[in-house]
């Protein structure tokens, strides 16, 4: 069953009196349970097309059907509330709060939520356990290797069990032995817990740990195939 149905995807923005177009009549699916990779030179709309993907923007037109809800139709609260239920995010630069345990930086989108103190710190230490960080809930980011950081970034994403998780050059700023590890953790997600993954990377190492790469060139879909990505 396909998780994410876009067709016809455009998007357009508006620099002073020029209008460029940086997405052209997309046309993808992505079943439940998939691992994509987007791959594509800077300027071909890859990380467009995820943001749209995880409604961090809308699109100028076309459709993004994302288990039968279409978010291309959202206003902006509804897409906030839609995120907060069913995406989690992992950029490049973790983006966790310095001033905060690695702990409570899991914790902080069930802040959104009813649960009460005692469920969500239970939540964050399962998730925290879930990425290999059991015993590092305490540590502030400072105390902990890039390598970590993304794993307390990913544990964050995950703490709402979220179906979609976006990653953004999730491994982008890590070392090599880092960077294998962060994607075999985002394989055992995708292959163990069912999440189904779209990450955005310039690596074809990392576009390896994908089920498939799909390639984009000048806001289209150039093809797919991760032979493609060397």
């Amino acid at each position: 069953m396909s998780l994410v149905t876009i067709r016809n995807l455009t998007k357009a923005y508006q620099r002073g009196p020029e209008k460029v177009e940086v997405l052209h009549g997309i046309d993808l699916d992505i079943p439940d349970g998939d691992f994509v990779a987007l791959m594509g030179p800077s300027g071909s709309g890859k990380t467009t097309l995820l943001n749209l993907i995880g409604g961090l923007d809308s699109p100028s037109g076309g459709e993004i059907d994302i288990e039968g809800q279409r978010i291309d139709r959202m206003s902006a609260g509804q897409l906030s509330q839609w995120r907060s239920d069913h995406v989690g995010f992992v950029f490049q630069f973790y983006n966790l709060m310095p001033t905060l345990s690695a702990q409570k930086n899991v914790e902080l989108p069930l802040l959104l939520t009813k649960l009460s103190a005692a469920k969500r710190k239970r939540n964050a230490e399962i998730a925290l356990e879930l990425v290999g960080l059991k015993d590092r809930g305490k540590h502030r980011p400072n105390e902990l290797s890039g390598g970590q950081q993304q794993r307390v970034a990913i544990a964050r994403a995950i703490v709402s069990d979220p179906t979609l998780l976006i990653c953004d050059e999730p491994t982008g700023d890590l070392d090599r032995q880092s960077a294998e590890e962060i994607l075999a953790l985002l394989q055992s997600l995708n292959r163990d817990h069912g999440k189904t993954i779209v990450m955005v990377t310039h690596d074809p190492k990392a576009a390896d740990h994908a089920n498939r790469t799909i390639h984009l060139d000048k806001g289209t879909l150039a093809a797919e195939g991760a032979a493609l990505a060397h």
